[in-house]
């Protein structure tokens, strides 16, 4: 029995592995890593470049990590800037210039994004101040409610079952 579950398994798997295979090659070479430096400098330069800047296209990824065109042209760019001795900044500077603050993953604090780097706080702050008051309620004693004499005389009736 186990040995024609192996069979099953391997003629259902051969074929699915074959078709993702192109996929997968496909993806590898999208990202098109160039592999020679000059030096480990460089190297890690460029590495620490791609992590630290933002796909425009995707939003959420690094353009380390983006399969996008616009994300292979800003890595083709960070490559040849880092061979020909740009400095880290010079890069950033230039990326920042071309497609705004936003390619950063780490923007710096400016006027314009003072909201982006105080919304945690902000939030936080509210919800304290949101279960600061809900607390503050359910510990304050209810307040006994005021009747009549007509409407405690009817809550008695209703009580007894008259």
């Amino acid at each position: 029995m186990s040995r024609w579950l192996t069979v099953v398994l391997v003629a259902l798997a051969t074929p699915l592995a074959f078709a993702l295979l192109p996929a997968g090659l496909a993806l590898a070479l999208a990202i098109g890593e160039p592999i020679e430096f000059e030096s480990e400098a460089q190297r890690l330069q460029y590495e620490t470049l791609t992590r630290e800047l933002r796909c425009t296209v995707c939003q959420s990824e690094t353009i380390h990590e983006s399969n996008a065109e616009l994300a292979a042209d800003m890595r083709r760019r960070v490559y040849r800037m880092t061979l020909d001795g740009v400095s880290a900044e010079a890069i950033v500077d230039f990326m920042v210039a071309r497609y705004g603050d936003y390619v950063r993953y780490r923007p710096p604090f400016q006027a314009n994004t003072a909201l982006l780097w105080a919304s945690p706080f902000l939030l936080f702050s509210g919800g304290l101040l949101v279960w600061w008051q809900v607390m503050r309620r359910r510990a304050r004693p209810d307040d006994e409610p005021q009747f009549t004499d007509q409407e405690r005389a009817a809550l008695e009736r209703l009580r007894r079952g008259d």
